[in-house]
């Protein structure tokens, strides 16, 4: 294994809940090993966990789209450099990461987020009922996981749920490796031009949503309005949408810790952290560029070598969590990486768990007797690209 790895190998992931076994040689032969990406350019990957953490958190590397090189898309497109985009933080460094974060912040803190555990168990009863009406069997994921997920996320941004066919197709075709890529260009131009609509209907009649607490502090221009909405709905809705669609699908697998957590439903909270580590959902995007010549692991990172880290490697790492490959409720999950870690973590994981707990209370209560409607293998997968899900999730009571 002395040789750079493809860019596709960490990717090809076979399995309905493991990342590829070639994490396990790597972090054991060379957690920090080099990789080619699709344009040519010899980077690395990082597999372990303390090398995952050292890059997220050194200002040495850089999120920036001005330089480096990026990995491609999930339609196999080199992303090319380009200049920043208002408002679009997530691939920004500081001080320009900081002021957009900055006024978010208060947003998505974890007490404003438990102010809305009661909206967000009153939706999932609202989708319960709709599961029910449906009948057995039904789809978790069109039913119940997609409606929960986005609704209240758009709620809280200030985008009305009931116009979601505007906007609500976008991420899905986004995060899509099969999808049409001009279907999906135009689900986001269509999203993009609906936002900048909603923006100027808040400026003439504000409502208590972020957008118009956006809009009254000032300090953003429309474009970065619209852009930082584009940001908040494709980075928050399918990500919870598929950790709570494969979160069940993987306590239904793993019948033990099911009936564990029946047992002793004050186990929840634990039971969303160590599903959190268990999948990361967020298995592709990890990326950065070193600002300078930089020592990891025993190498030397060259000034504008990409470095990019694998979270589900990270959160199997042995030397962090004991038997990593097993889903186990009861385990110590304290610092897992599912949200990413340093300045770029997940402004919305208080809100993702929010979401998640009141998503796997709502199911539980239900239906004590949920199980899939077809054959384990027979779940389709979306195994590749940004974010790791099913497609559908046929479940039956």
């Amino acid at each position: 294994m002395s040789d750079a790895i493809s860019f596709e190998e960490p990717w090809a992931r076979t399995h309905q809940f493991d990342p590829p076994a070639i994490f396990d040689a790597l972090r054991k032969e060379r957690p920090l090993a080099k990789m080619v990406y699709p344009d040519g350019h010899v980077g690395w990957i990082a597999s372990s966990y303390e090398l995952a953490r050292k890059v997220l958190s050194d200002p040495g590397f850089s999120h920036s789209t001005e330089i480096g090189h990026f990995p491609v898309t999930h339609r196999g497109q080199v992303m090319p450099n380009h200049p920043k985009i208002p408002g679009m933080f997530i691939h920004m460094d500081p001080p320009d990461h900081t002021r957009y974060r900055r006024l978010l912040t208060g947003e998505f803190t974890a007490r404003r987020a438990h102010r809305l555990t009661a909206r967000a168990e009153a939706v999932a009863a609202e989708q319960i009922a709709v599961m029910r009406e449906h009948g057995s069997p039904a789809d978790l994921v069109a039913n119940f996981a997609k409606p929960l997920s986005l609704r209240v996320l758009s709620e809280l941004v200030g985008l009305p749920y009931s116009e979601a066919d505007r906007y609500g197709h976008a991420p899905t075709l986004l995060h899509d490796s099969d999808a049409d890529p001009q279907e999906a260009a135009a689900a986001m131009g269509q999203a993009v031009a609906f936002f900048g609509e909603v923006i100027e209907r808040r400026r003439k009649e504000p409502e208590d949503d972020l957008i118009s607490r956006l809009i009254a502090d000032g300090q953003l221009t429309t474009e970065e309005l619209c852009n930082i909405v584009t940001l908040l709905l494709f980075a928050g809705y399918e990500t919870t949408e598929s950790a709570l669609a494969v979160g069940v699908f993987a306590l239904l697998h793993h019948a033990d810790q099911l009936a564990a957590l029946r047992a002793d439903p004050s186990k929840l909270d634990a039971a969303i952290e160590e599903l959190l580590r268990y999948l990361t959902v967020n298995q592709y995007d990890t990326y950065r560029t070193a600002l300078e010549d930089i020592e990891l692991g025993g190498e030397t990172v060259k000034k504008g070598d990409s470095v990019t880290v694998s979270l589900p490697a990270a959160n199997r790492d042995p030397a962090k969590f004991e038997c990593p490959a097993e889903l186990n409720i009861d385990r110590e999950t304290s610092g897992h990486m599912a949200f990413g870690f340093g300045i770029h973590q997940c402004l919305g994981q208080n809100l993702a768990r929010v979401e998640l707990r009141a998503g796997f209370s709502a199911l539980l209560r239900a239906f004590p007797d949920l199980g899939l409607a077809v054959g384990f293998d027979e779940v389709p997968l979306r195994l590749k690209g940004s974010v790791f899900a099913v497609k559908s999730l046929p479940v039956s009571w």
